[in-house]
């Protein structure tokens, strides 16, 4: 089977943006570093190519990445099942379907425990089924995952997003937000691993050329709903339990991502995958504690929203 398809011009479109989005958000958090990113660009058969801009060690930021791939090739029929929530229109009976897919991905998690890690993806995809008919759907959102409750930083970033799908729908906010409540839920531990923001998978319920545009709009949404934040927490004093507790919750984020991700799961699973930049969503230090129990109100505090998501916005 021939792993080249003709790509629509609305992958065209995602291409263009997520390459342009990406410089933008390395250029904006590089400003609040001080140090450069490491951008290593490879390709790989069938004209697939990516661009993975990495940070470690920073002044600010411990460990991040902004990542892009531009890729066609096959999929298993075992890998279309995880990278697509809803399977209607797909042909389940092929061993084996085309794809395109474009997409940025980045997650950034800064020293300062006062400072919260945060996520970002928004992906296009394209199925070719045996008869040749396409399926195509859009996917993505942001997240915020503190350490120390700010409620001032969680309503500004809800606001922010909530405010770029209220100019395309009104109805993608409360829906989308409580997607992310759903999606992020770390389920063997009853808790989000944050306090969500927006996500969205399989939409393709309107014209592309609207779709692409609200996609466009969250995406250049990032750096105004999270920069403001960054500048206010990177440089606060902070205490030993802070961090113990940091660790802690990194700890969580990462059980989330290797077990239930659906975007690592699909990348893990993709023809020759790029493994240092799929894992690049993990955090540099972590720590698990047998029975850990915070003793911080504070602390305390992020543990009610994170088991009773909170309306923000």
């Amino acid at each position: 089977m021939s792993c080249r398809i003709q790509v629509e011009p609305t992958g065209k479109l995602m291409e263009e943006l997520i390459l342009d989005v990406q410089q933008k958000i390395v250029a904006g958090l590089e400003a609040i570093d001080g140090q450069k990113f490491y951008q290593d660009r490879w390709t790989k058969g069938e004209g697939g190519y990516g661009i993975s801009c990495v940070i470690q060690e920073g002044n600010v930021f411990e460990k991040g990445g902004v990542n892009t791939s531009i890729v066609q090739g096959v999929l298993s029929q075992d890998a279309v099942q995880r990278m697509r929530a809803n399977h209607e229109g797909i042909d389940r009976s092929a061993k084996e379907l085309p794809f395109f897919a474009a997409g940025i991905s980045m997650v950034i998690h800064p020293s300062n425990p006062m400072a919260p890690t945060t996520h970002l993806n928004y992906r296009y995809f394209e199925l070719v089924n045996s008869d040749g008919r396409k399926i195509w759907w859009f996917g993505g959102g942001a997240d915020l995952t503190p350490s120390v409750l700010f409620e001032d930083d969680a309503r500004h970033f809800h606001k922010l997003h909530k405010d770029a799908c209220d100019r395309h729908d009104p109805t993608f906010y409360p829906r989308f937000k409580k997607w992310a409540d759903d999606y992020f839920l770390i389920k063997h531990r009853k808790e989000t691993r944050g306090i969500g923001g927006i996500f969205f998978d399989d939409l393709s319920e309107k014209d592309p050329k609207d779709l692409f545009a609200f996609v466009k709009d969250c995406a250049y949404t990032f750096l105004p709903s999270y920069i403001p934040i960054m500048e206010k927490r990177k440089d606060m004093e902070f205490t030993e339990a802070d961090k113990e507790f940091q660790l802690i919750r990194r700890g969580y984020y990462t059980e989330f991502n290797v077990m239930y991700d659906r975007g690592t799961w699909f990348g893990l699973q993709a023809p020759n995958p790029r493994v240092e930049s799929i894992l690049m969503t993990l955090p540099l230090h972590a720590s698990w504690r047998y029975n850990y129990e915070p003793k911080e109100e504070r602390h305390k505090a992020l543990l009610e929203a994170t088991h009773n998501p909170v309306e923000w916005a």
